[in-house]
């Protein structure tokens, strides 16, 4: 079994068990962290997880970042200037990520997981995972959206975590983030 499946089934036993008195919240938020370049593996073990999970009782839903940002950017209204802007100076990068990372970071993104928790509240034996976090470098990072939706997580959510694991709350995001230990969830692997 490989390191990715073994965090994978301590990660749903956390879940089955719910929260530790110790953690700064009890809403039902986890994390399964792993290594940047483990990428890909866990998108390929994904399929099978959700297999497993649906086979185990849980109503499995996710939520990709990568689909959302991709969408928020798609029907943003700065759209044509961003394109025109782009033609005119296609190698100003820092600028162009800017002005994206402006439209990512306005409540967009944050509004689209909190629509879709909320669509799950109530739902029995309901899983949100949310995956492709990795599309949110260099706009932002996850912990930014899961504090400002503090008291909205009802369903066990679990963030497929591209990163390091630096301590029992801290975490760095692609492995080369500066460190940030404001997360209120549970972390296994990493």
């Amino acid at each position: 079994m490989s390191s990715l499946d073994t965090d994978f089934n301590e990660l749903m036993e956390q879940v089955r068990h719910g929260r530790e008195f110790g953690h700064a919240s009890f809403e039902p938020i986890f994390y399964l962290v792993f290594r940047p370049e483990q990428i890909l593996a866990v998108k390929r073990h994904l399929p099978a997880w959700k297999s497993r999970l649906g086979n185990e009782g849980w109503n499995v839903h996710t939520f990709s970042v990568a689909e959302e940002v991709n969408e928020v950017l798609s029907q943003a209204r700065m759209r044509k200037l961003w394109l025109a802007a782009d033609q005119r100076n296609p190698l100003d990068w820092k600028k162009t990520n800017a002005s994206l990372a402006n439209a990512v970071a306005n409540g967009a993104l944050q509004e689209r997981l909190e629509a879709k928790l909320t669509e799950l509240e109530g739902t029995p034996s309901s899983i949100l995972l949310v995956t492709d976090l990795e599309a949110l470098h260099p706009y932002m990072r996850i912990g930014v959206i899961e504090g400002q939706l503090q008291g909205r997580f009802h369903v066990p959510t679990v963030f497929l975590y591209p990163g390091v694991r630096t301590g029992k709350t801290r975490l760095k995001f692609l492995g080369f983030y500066p460190e940030d230990g404001n997360y209120r969830s549970v972390h296994v692997g990493g």
